[in-house]
């Protein structure tokens, strides 16, 4: 009798076992087909060789730094006219993101704006013959020209996983968009893992970073890097 017992016992233990060892291929086998491993794509850090307010950090480390900073500031988002042309530091638009991560780095962008303006008023078609040092320099379109005289235009292909491709897309590196949202932003130093990098922009309440490189709701007008190198 109790052999029989214990023959019965050992024979239910081998059909538990090997009930629980098929259950764990098959199910072992689903997960991987279901959730394939993915590796994050890395991508190399391109070295700006100018340090404008030698701070130790380059230009576009200093830029996307400057960027990150109205982030954690938080100004409001609110599009005014002001005199003297600088909104208070607690509101802001998008613009205002670029001049103050300018700022970071050492560049008076309004200067800049302004002085480019008076030069070659006919290169700024936004201004209509008429500058405003007030508001040119926060106008995107001015932006535009102006990155596209004194920055380096760049592709605004985004190939996700494709490394040669997003080196191409550095941080600190500045992105606008055409109406009817008209936008500009800086490029992160975040990516997904595919490699395509995060947005620091306001678009209201208040700046962010966020993964709208691709998916802003107006066509890319331009991709750009300043200072040239």
């Amino acid at each position: 009798m109790r052999r029989k017992r214990a023959m019965r016992l050992s024979f239910i233990i081998l059909l538990l076992g090997g009930v629980i060892s098929v259950a764990f291929i098959f199910g072992k086998s689903d997960f991987k087909n279901s959730i394939p491993f993915q590796p994050s794509v890395k991508i190399p850090i391109t070295v700006c060789p100018s340090d404008q307010d030698g701070d130790g950090l380059d230009d576009l480390k200093d830029i996307v730094t400057g960027a990150k900073a109205e982030v954690e500031r938080k100004p409001q988002y609110r599009s005014n006219y002001y005199q003297k042309g600088y909104p208070p530091e607690n509101e802001g638009v998008c613009t205002d993101v670029v001049w103050r991560a300018f700022r970071d780095a050492g560049y008076d962008l309004k200067g800049l704006v302004d002085q480019d303006i008076r030069l070659n008023l006919n290169q700024y078609p936004r201004v209509g013959g008429k500058p405003d040092p007030n508001i040119d320099f926060r106008r995107v379109p001015n932006l535009i020209s102006f990155c596209r005289r004194n920055g380096q235009e760049l592709t605004m292909e985004i190939k996700p996983g494709d490394i040669e491709n997003l080196t191409l897309w550095q941080p600190g590196d500045i992105v606008t968009y055409a109406p009817p949202h008209e936008h500009i932003a800086v490029v992160s130093d975040k990516r997904r893992p595919d490699g395509v990098p995060y947005i620091i922009h306001n678009a209201g309440p208040i700046p962010t970073e966020s993964d709208q490189l691709e998916s802003w709701p107006s066509p890319m007008t331009g991709h750009f890097r300043f200072p040239r190198f």
